[in-house]
């Protein structure tokens, strides 16, 4: 069975029916993949609600878009993870956002998974499936 683990932008377009993720999503699924992101796009996606001008409107429709998706947490095991991949890119000087590490760390624990993101970081993670899903 893949994974898919949808990182914040593409979240952002998932919940929003933008750039034909929401159908991408749909696809997916009916070829029997698992659809899902993780806590820390889930803080992400509350911060951005938070911070913006609608969060009345806002709050409510992110609350209604991740009940109907599957959330990963960060484990120990993940965590552990991190620590691999946060090493590797500091040996070789590739400063990250540790966000995008706990993400990629999350991914790669849970096997079989990719990341689907419109941010290039994450192509710099070793043994990290990624893909664009934004049209």
């Amino acid at each position: 069975m893949t994974r898919f683990l949808l990182d914040t932008g593409i979240m952002g377009d998932f919940i929003n029916h933008r750039r034909g993720v929401d159908l991408r999503v749909r696809l997916a699924r009916e070829q029997g993949a698992t659809i899902g992101t993780c806590v820390p796009v889930i803080g992400e996606l509350f911060f951005g609600v938070e911070a913006s001008r609608s969060r009345d409107i806002n709050h409510p429709r992110l609350v209604r878009a991740i009940s109907g998706i599957r959330c990963w947490p960060y484990t120990n095991e993940a965590a552990e993870e991190y620590g691999r991949i946060a090493a590797e890119l500091k040996r070789i000087g590739r400063p990250m956002q540790q966000i995008d590490i706990m993400i990629a760390a999350i991914a790669r624990t849970l096997g079989n998974c990719i990341v689907v993101s419109s941010d290039g970081d994450l192509l710099a993670i070793p043994g990290l499936a990624t893909e664009n899903w934004a049209a």
